[in-house]
């Protein structure tokens, strides 16, 4: 028997067909977002600990995984070969081994490492050998916070760290030193189009600037560098602007 006082309940209500129920309706955390690029696994190099220790700091606040550090180049060596990090953070001057000779022999036996060389000055001699040693760019010690993670981050994708300005001065006062160099005979396998590419990257040039220069497409400009890295099995941009100053091909005054 029903309660006459009872208050009655409004009877369910079906939705019209096609309609999900609310229930059916997923929640904001039950939605799966986009899965985000793996974190680059960093080694930091520096025969200073209280600057390895503030970029340990500022990169793992960033969620940037800090796989190690070593205070020298041949600890450098050893502890990429045990950890196999993505990117090293590599100080140009340490005692013994510097970190010149450290990025050649890691990349001799890891090419797929990418090293970021720290340097108190823009203008420091070591860094252009830094860059002809395979390093994929360079940073000032006093780099932002953010622009350390950032560049982390660019370099661990595989790409270069080269700002134009600072990149076309440091080139242009230490790769010109001594007799002019012999076009490289790779530089035959380029298509003329190719060979204007890589003189702009010699440069410094971005490829946005690139496009503008050439009256091209970014589209068009990243696929002629890419060839151009094929053709001279070239790693980055670093790599390029380095090539195209040795070669010959600009010069300090070009």
């Amino acid at each position: 028997m029903t309660d006459p006082g009872a208050v009655a309940e409004p009877p369910a209500v079906s939705p019209p067909p096609g309609v999900p129920s609310p229930r059916a309706v997923p929640s904001p955390r039950a939605v799966s977002s986009p899965h985000a690029a793996p974190e680059p696994r960093v080694l930091i190099v520096d025969d200073q600990e209280l600057i390895r220790t503030g970029f340990r700091l500022i990169l793992t606040a960033r969620g940037i995984n800090v796989v190690g550090e070593a205070g020298d180049g041949a600890a450098a060596v050893e502890a990429e070969r045990r950890l196999r990090p993505d990117v090293i953070l590599m100080d140009v001057r340490m005692p013994g081994v510097d970190g010149i000779e450290a990025t050649k022999r890691i990349l001799s036996r890891a090419p797929a490492c990418r090293v970021l060389m720290l340097t108190t000055f823009d203008l420091d001699r070591y860094v252009y050998a830094a860059l002809a040693a395979g390093a994929s760019g360079f940073l000032l010690k006093d780099v932002t916070a953010d622009h350390l993670a950032a560049a982390v981050r660019l370099v661990g994708t595989g790409d270069a760290l080269l700002a134009p300005s600072i990149t076309r001065r440091l080139v242009e006062r230490f790769a010109g030193v001594g007799p002019a160099p012999a076009v490289h005979r790779d530089l035959a396998a380029l298509t003329p189009r190719e060979l204007e590419v890589l003189a702009l990257l010699g440069r410094g040039l971005s490829n946005t600037e690139l496009a503008g220069s050439l009256t091209l497409s970014e589209a068009t400009v990243k696929t002629h560098v890419a060839r151009i890295f094929s053709k001279l099995d070239l790693r980055d941009r670093a790599q390029a602007v380095v090539l195209a100053y040795e070669t010959g091909l600009v010069t300090p005054s070009g």
